[in-house]
């Protein structure tokens, strides 16, 4: 691409950061406005050269800067040097192919990729297009990912409040066949285009490791189970004497028992309300389990809604760890990325307040190394999971 053809995007403001978002607000409107996810340059208020990227003129982040280089190209031969580096990271430095073939292959800003996703089944690669401008590249995108991954079979989505802020249509094409991946000897049912997105959720794999270590010969309580693989892990992995996963979705607890079946596990599986639920077992000291793993599904996307969200895992986490023995073992997660590791943390102290119970802190962890997050975005950083002792 000649860099000299792109359009230039004037900011109102002095480029004092280096975080790859610019909000709308900060930006001068140009006069021609290019079309969403068009390539431009970037110049601050004092017509210094502040980056090259994305921009689209109908999103709140109005520009995605890719490069600060001002002799780096955003062409082919730049998509290809950042999904190599992303590919060697995953397979050359931190070795994934020896554990698992199930993994984040691309993770947007963590990659230097600002609104591209990239998750790895087996023999499918799922592309996640959050911006027009990756979706734009989607031929290159595609083409570079081939290289890495010859004969995979590709599958791009994009979800339809995306496809809405950002200004850009995708005809999702037919869902591809259903596949088995592993993980650490475990092995789990994979539908990529399915209901539930693909039913497995690869940025859990160490977290769902390290708590098998604490589950020999118990008794192990999996909520929000989704398709059972804290609660399969720690049959096969962590020989727990009984485990019981809790779910509401009929239809994603079908897949936690073709998953349980996979790998021979006895595992019982209840549909239900887990606030109802836990009431029950709250109540009955002999129903208390050694381990309790609460993971349940992202509570908001809007900024307002976080305090809602807040009090909704306070109750959830305060029933909880009603349910766990004293001197027991409790994994509690949040994937809401709005929601701060310092929010989750303080949210927990007081739930443990008012279950009048005392929370020992043993790890705070995250997502997998596959979703790295870079130091000037920690937006990136969405999973919380805190392993804790309760007494």
């Amino acid at each position: 691409m000649n860099q000299a053809a792109n359009p230039t995007v004037h900011l109102k403001i002095e480029r004092r950061s280096n975080h790859p978002w610019i909000f709308q607000k900060m930006v001068d409107k140009p006069v021609e406005k290019p079309r969403p996810g068009t390539i431009v340059d970037i110049v601050d208020r004092d017509g210094a050269f502040a980056g090259r990227g994305f921009y689209n003129g109908h999103s709140r982040i109005a520009l995605r800067v890719l490069t600060a280089d001002p002799d780096e190209a955003i062409d082919e031969a730049f998509f290809a040097r950042k999904i190599a580096a992303a590919v060697q990271l995953r397979r050359g430095v931190l070795k994934l192919d020896a554990v698992t073939d199930a993994y984040r292959v691309i993770h947007s800003e963590g990659d230097g990729l600002s609104g591209l996703v990239v998750d790895r089944f087996a023999d499918t690669l799922v592309i996640e297009y959050f911006s027009a401008g990756m979706f734009k590249q989607r031929d290159v995108i595609k083409r570079c990912l081939v290289e890495h991954f010859p004969g995979a079979q590709i599958y791009a989505f994009a979800e339809d409040h995306v496809q809405k802020q950002e200004s850009f249509d995708l005809v999702h094409p037919p869902a591809p066949k259903p596949t088995v991946i592993r993980e650490h000897g475990v092995q789990f049912h994979a539908a990529p285009g399915s209901k539930h997105k693909t039913g497995f959720f690869a940025d859990q794999r160490d977290n769902r490791r390290m708590l098998a270590e604490f589950c020999a010969g118990a008794r192990v309580l999996d909520l929000c189970c989704n398709s059972g693989g804290f609660g399969i892990y720690a049959k096969v992995v962590g020989a727990a004497s009984e485990v019981v996963g809790i779910d509401l979705d009929e239809e994603i607890l079908q897949v936690a028992e073709q998953n349980a079946r996979l790998n021979k596990a006895k595992v019982r599986f209840i549909q239900a309300d887990i606030f109802a639920w836990l009431r029950d077992v709250a109540a009955n000291p002999a129903k208390k389990f050694d381990v309790v793993v609460l993971d349940p599904a992202k509570m908001t996307r809007d900024r307002e809604q976080v305090i809602p969200a807040l009090k909704k895992y306070l109750d959830m986490n305060k029933l909880a760890m009603g349910a766990v023995r004293p001197g027991g073992i409790f994994l509690t997660c949040s994937c809401t990325g709005l929601v701060s590791e310092e929010q989750f943390l303080d949210m927990l102290r007081r739930a443990a307040f008012y279950a009048n119970r005392t929370l020992q802190v043993l790890k705070v962890s995250g997502a997998g190394p596959d979703h790295p997050w870079q130091a000037q975005v920690p937006e990136s950083r969405y999973l919380k999971a805190a392993l804790c002792r309760v007494e």
